[in-house]
């Protein structure tokens, strides 16, 4: 049976992405594994709002994302990301097509809070089939994190819920966090196998702080469905070991007996 990987790659780790970590995508895709890929572009996103003068703001952690910010996103997310990934892969050896969640209704999604955050939504429905098809074509799907409105508006979707609902929809076994770390790091040394549990621990004690939070908040929330493990990997550097297995954190659901915040066990 065909193993899909979806592959999650940040925004702020696109531009510095190795060669080698492009070999590791067509590594797995030779050894049967059947990769696609969801991305972001923050940081690219901020540069062109910034050319164009439009001002941007944060609320609750999501771009609030009005008509003007929403043509920045599309211009940067569905244009200038999207192709490079896609030249990128094909000049590893492999097929790809980009396409934003937006073509044949690939992510259907519903406005999270208008009044408040505009045209941002969250993620309700995947045309699995559509993306089915491009598999069966050999080709790698590059996905852009902008979806449609059952009102036939284009909507902002962020992009680790994006993977995860992709991922869900897909029937994924794994799900990969490309990021600019090479995983969680404990005392130095990289945690290979960590459990939500375990995870919720490390950021009560702050071994897990700053930018690794929201990475593994939203690996954590991917494994409340179907998906069995997370890998949170290096997208800078070499993401494959010799005997050919991917180089991160893998957490993975574990038994969930106490939940922890800040010093309170629940």
């Amino acid at each position: 049976m065909r193993e899909i990987i979806v592959v999650k790659c940040g925004g702020s780790t696109i531009d510095e992405l190795s060669d080698e970590f492009f070999f590791s995508i067509k590594a797995l895709k030779d050894a049967g594994k059947t990769p696609v890929i969801v991305h972001g572009g923050g940081p690219g996103i901020n540069h062109m709002l910034k050319r164009l003068n439009v001002k941007s703001e944060f609320v609750q952690g999501l771009r609030k994302t009005t008509k003007e910010v929403l043509e920045a996103v599309e211009m940067v997310l569905c244009g200038k990301v999207n192709k490079a990934l896609v030249t990128k892969l094909q000049k590893t050896g492999l097929n790809a097509i980009g396409i934003s969640g937006c073509d044949g209704r690939i992510i259907e999604v519903t406005p999270i809070d208008k009044e408040n955050l505009g045209f941002v939504g969250e993620a309700k429905n995947i045309n699995n089939l559509l993306l089915e098809q491009f598999i069966q074509s050999d080709l790698i799907p590059v996905i852009a994190p902008v979806g449609i409105g059952v009102d036939g508006e284009r909507y902002n979707i962020n992009a680790d819920s994006a993977a995860g609902a992709v991922a869900e929809g897909l029937g994924a076994k794994q799900l990969l966090f490309v990021t600019d770390v090479p995983g969680i790091l404990k005392d130095g040394h990289l945690q290979e196998n960590v459990t939500i549990d375990e995870v919720e621990k490390l950021m009560v004690n702050g071994t897990i702080s700053g930018g690794m939070i929201p990475k593994v908040k939203a690996a954590m929330k991917s494994l409340q469905g179907k998906i069995e493990t997370v890998l949170i990997v290096n997208g800078k550097g070499t993401t494959l070991s010799k005997q050919g297995s991917l180089i991160g954190t893998k957490v993975i659901k574990g038994p969930r007996r106490k939940t922890y915040y800040k010093n309170k066990v629940v």
